[in-house]
């Protein structure tokens, strides 16, 4: 019986050995299966914002000690931290840190800031004062890393204190008075808060006993600003010769700022 003609397309002429059918290379066979790279960088960011949700939650439940505590077991999540922090900041219209700056640049260039919860140092590296960045961890020689609620600045030391969106330990009242330290008579204390963490409706605290509360502590309010979308900011002077009474002043809770899974 003759040999089928597949059998013949395969035989060497020469040898008679049957030839081995030609297989894909390897590096073919990669580029078929390989995933597209949209599909990668879709799972990437969703793995990323899903860090970004849990360390979120963690600052905002936490006190500020525990808060330092954890970024020192693993300082990377720092960086993961305030990766998505960008990202979310990135769909906000206008950013609150970019009003302060403006706000900043119309200022005296000889007051002396104090930038609680700094991030990026993005204050630091916009305007000419003497600024003073501080934050839980530090990747930059400029910033200062230490718990906000006691810093190595003197007391009586600075013109400006400001909080933008860094309101996030349990004790956020302890920051407020560790500004109160710092700041000379007559210096501005500046805050930034996401507006849904102000609205009662939905269990967020009183904009008005946010700001009593601040007056007890021994600063003057200067304005509110609800104009945003976004975010409120608050303006206090601290007072002249003011002796605050700290243990007598009822500090509302400020709702957290928890991002839902997209």
């Amino acid at each position: 019986m003759g040999e089928s003609k597949k059998r013949k397309r395969h035989r060497n002429k020469r040898g008679g050995k049957e030839e081995q059918p030609v297989l894909p290379s390897p590096c073919a066979k990669r580029t078929k299966l390989k995933e597209p790279s949209s599909f990668l960088q879709k799972m990437r960011a969703r793995l990323s914002g899903g860090h970004f949700r849990m360390i979120n939650e963690k600052l905002y439940t936490c006190t500020g000690e525990e808060a330092l505590d954890y970024f020192k077991e693993e300082p990377s999540l720092f960086d993961v931290y305030h990766t998505g922090y960008k990202t979310q900041m990135s769909n906000w219209p206008e950013q609150p840190v970019n009003v302060i700056i403006k706000w900043l640049k119309k200022q005296s260039l000889s007051f002396v800031v104090a930038d609680f919860g700094c991030g990026e140092a993005l204050i630091a590296k916009s305007v000419k004062n003497e600024v003073f960045s501080l934050d839980l961890v530090s990747n930059d020689p400029n910033v200062i890393a230490c718990n906000m609620e006691n810093t190595p600045l003197d007391s009586s030391s600075v013109d400006v204190a400001i909080f933008c969106l860094s309101l996030m330990g349990t004790n956020y009242q302890s920051y407020l008075e560790e500004s109160y330290r710092l700041l000379k008579p007559g210096g501005w204390l500046l805050i930034a808060e996401v507006k849904s963490r102000f609205d009662p409706n939905t269990g967020g605290a009183d904009p008005k006993k946010f700001s009593n509360a601040i007056s007890e502590l021994g600063f003057s309010s200067v304005k509110q600003d609800f104009s945003n979308k976004m975010f409120i900011l608050f303006f206090f002077t601290k007072k002249e010769n003011q002796i605050s009474k700290r243990k007598e002043i009822e500090w509302p809770m400020l709702k957290p700022c928890l991002y839902k899974r997209r």
